[in-house]
């Protein structure tokens, strides 16, 4: 069972890691501000955002499951 849980929360946090990278580097934008300066682009936050929680909530689940508990 805990080897089972170790593999299900390294898939989830490798998931949610390469969502953030994605969503910050390489897909499209979701919204460009244009100034008389400056034109910026700004990343889907919502998809960053789930992807950190998916990388988070992963690294839990694993070392969770790979650490030895005290009888």
């Amino acid at each position: 069972m805990k080897v089972l849980l170790l593999i299900i929360g390294i898939m989830l946090a490798t998931i949610g890691g390469v969502i953030t990278y994605r969503a910050l580097y390489v897909d499209a934008t979701s919204a460009v501000i244009i100034t008389d300066t400056d034109i910026r682009e700004l990343p889907n936050y919502a998809r960053v955002v789930g992807g950190a929680l998916l990388f988070v909530g992963g690294t839990a689940l694993a070392l969770f499951a790979a650490t030895r508990k005290p009888k």
